[in-house]
């Protein structure tokens, strides 16, 4: 039997420890803002992002193809500038979760789909290496949930069997990715309850 002594969280970060690097809700700011049409922004957006999100293009290329298609009255780095600037930290689990880690003795792992330019924005901005022991992110590893490889992959890198796994995800549709694979997943809905799933977790090792 496989031995569940030694515990391994994975976390999801856009949606549960920051918002979204660059989501709808972005892209809506950023129409308005700048000046787009949201809807041809949305529709060559979704177009290539997941390209983009597997690290087979650059964030540049991304911004030729969905925002300097055309000639604008503001530059390359303006809008660049406003991307980043959409990452915020959502209220209560990351600084918490960083303290808690401490004591809890768990390795803790993301797996995250993320452009390589926001994913390296981000995980310095918010020193997510105070929290997470390694990060497979779908720009680095070229596959992006709900794949089941990223969480195989994922499990390799962490030598842990899927009992061993705990995994928060605020999408349930990748939630039951998880599950279906023998991790125990959870779906995040608020700071308040993850960290009572995570201190019960903790409780019961």
């Amino acid at each position: 039997m496989e031995s569940t002594a030694h515990k391994i969280l994975f976390f999801d970060i856009g949606g549960v420890l920051l918002t979204n690097g660059w989501g709808h809700d972005s892209r809506k700011l950023a129409a308005k803002k700048f000046g787009l049409n949201y809807d041809e922004v949305n529709t060559l957006h979704n177009y290539i992002f997941n390209i983009f999100e597997i690290g087979n293009i650059t964030l540049d290329q991304y911004l030729d193809t969905v925002i300097f298609n055309h000639t604008r009255e503001f530059t390359r780095e303006d809008f660049k500038e406003f991307m980043y600037s959409c990452s915020k930290e959502l209220p209560g689990l990351l600084q918490w979760l960083k303290d808690w880690k401490k004591s809890c003795g768990f390795r803790i792992i993301s797996i995250n789909n993320e452009g390589r330019e926001l994913n390296d924005y981000r995980i310095k901005k918010f020193k997510l290496h105070d929290c997470f022991d390694a990060f497979v992110s779908s720009c680095d590893v070229k596959m992006r949930k709900p794949d089941p490889g990223i969480f195989q992959l994922a499990l390799g890198i962490a030598q842990a069997h899927p009992s061993q796994c705990y995994y928060f995800d605020d999408r349930i549709f990748q939630v039951e990715t998880a599950i279906s694979m023998g991790i125990h997943a959870f779906h995040h809905t608020s700071y308040e309850d993850t960290k009572a799933t995570l201190e019960k977790i903790k409780a019961a090792i």
